[in-house]
């Protein structure tokens, strides 16, 4: 499995009585496939993992293994709130066949360096997949910081980094400290230019699940040294990547995905619909970037 390229972070669907709908999350993932994306990552935040049960997120796992098949590789987000759990989840998506594992610290409590730590390598020993470590410490308030990344780098199966601290300092402090121990993926859409500029290889995204052929392109000009081509996009897709860095980038991105036809914006209870001015931001955001596309290689 080669870790690189354009991952998007995929929605789980849900019907109207906020019950799973697999069939169209399936769907939604082949599309994705079909428009030229390298991964999937299943149940991160934009898959909304702490509302779905465990036996939910299992049957979600395994509708997508089905759906994509050897075609890519994926990836299960783990944002359990207990270590226990998070090994318990992560063995079950082993036996399901998932590629690997994003890992986040746990959810609903600051963890101190010591304790992130542990969560992490002891979930990283409970399997034999290869891990991502996720670092969002404005989301999560949790930094794994570079010293910490020394530590880890220990433990063979923790291949990878997704950098979300919003400072794109951290990569070159993270190359300059470890060389090309990590696999480094960008994890804030509106500095991915930056970060592969800085050494990223792949990118962890959100609003490549409404517009992934303008994010494929754009990854792949960029990873190409043509940068200047790159920008052209990025900056037509700034606006949008916007969305992605505000406390509602779930429903923002789901509302956008529903406006050009890629899926429901349904979410699933504390997360309510957009309204008012904020739904409204994101209907114009979404026809201004509709009015004028991008120019795209052929």
């Amino acid at each position: 499995m080669s870790w690189s390229g354009v991952y998007p972070a995929v929605t789980t669907q849900f019907k109207a009585d906020e019950s799973l709908d697999l069939e169209a999350t399936q769907r939604l993932v082949l599309q994705q496939l079909d428009d030229g994306v390298d991964g999937i990552i299943a149940l991160g935040t934009c898959g909304e993992n702490s509302t779905l049960t465990p036996h939910e997120k299992q049957q979600v796992l395994a509708a997508l293994r089905e759906a994509i098949g050897p075609r890519a590789p994926l990836l299960a987000g783990v944002a359990e709130t207990s270590t226990a759990e998070a090994c318990r989840y992560a063995q079950g998506a082993e036996r399901i066949g998932v590629d690997g594992l994003m890992v986040l610290p746990a959810l609903s409590y600051k963890a101190q360096r010591h304790e992130t730590l542990h969560h992490i390598r002891t979930i990283a020993s409970a399997t034999a997949l290869p891990v991502m470590v996720y670092n969002n410490p404005v989301a999560y308030p949790v930094d794994i910081t570079v010293d910490m990344l020394q530590e880890l780098a220990a433990i063979p199966n923790i291949i990878s980094v997704k950098e979300a601290s919003e400072n794109v300092r951290r990569i070159t402090d993270i190359v300059n400290a470890l060389g090309d121990r990590y696999i480094i993926f960008a994890g804030v859409d509106d500095l991915v230019l930056e970060s592969i500029m800085l050494g990223a290889v792949g990118w962890v995204s959100g609003l490549t699940s409404a517009f992934p052929r303008e994010a494929v392109a754009m990854y792949r000009l960029a990873r190409a040294g043509r940068y200047a081509e790159a920008l052209v996009i990025y900056r037509w897709f700034m606006p949008l990547l916007h969305l992605d860095t505000i406390p509602t980038l779930v429903q923002c991105i789901k509302l956008a995905s529903a406006l050009v036809g890629r899926g429901s914006e349904q979410t699933r209870a504390p997360r309510g619909l957009l309204q008012g001015e904020a739904r409204a931001h994101v209907m114009r955001v979404v026809a201004e970037a509709l009015k004028n596309p991008p120019p795209l290689p052929r």
